[in-house]
């Protein structure tokens, strides 16, 4: 290890060291049922993503995407009839600005549903 290296390990356990003298006690691991859930509500939020990334509103039989210029209905739906006119590149290139704009201390099961192509999500 470098000497930079130690240095941030030793600031590291310094921190870890005064949180745990000040009462802090690590969280319970997430239950599967949890992981689940939070996986599910996030592939949600990743189809209306990529319908969004598409502009597939602009092909939507409502209105109301029209007016709000993003998918506003069933995304599963609008991506599942869409997807075959969007370039595999161009999926491609659109999961991975969503990667590079995904924040990285989000927790598992959201980061999980986020590496998701669209294909997948159908």
């Amino acid at each position: 290890m470098s000497r930079a290296d130690d240095i941030r390990f030793n600031q590291n356990c310094a921190v870890y060291f005064a949180m745990l003298k000040a009462g802090y006690k690590a969280r319970a691991k997430m239950s599967s049922t949890e992981y689940a859930r939070r996986l599910a509500q996030e592939k949600i939020l990743q189809q209306r993503r990529y319908c969004d990334a598409f502009a597939l509103w602009r092909f939507c039989r409502h209105s109301v995407c029209h007016r709000q210029q993003a998918c506003a209905g069933d995304a599963a739906m609008c991506l599942k009839r869409s997807l075959t006119r969007v370039p595999r590149e161009v999926q491609y290139r659109a999961r991975e600005d969503i990667l590079k704009a995904t924040p990285r201390n989000l927790s598992a099961p959201e980061r999980e549903a986020r590496k998701f192509m669209p294909i997948d999500l159908l």
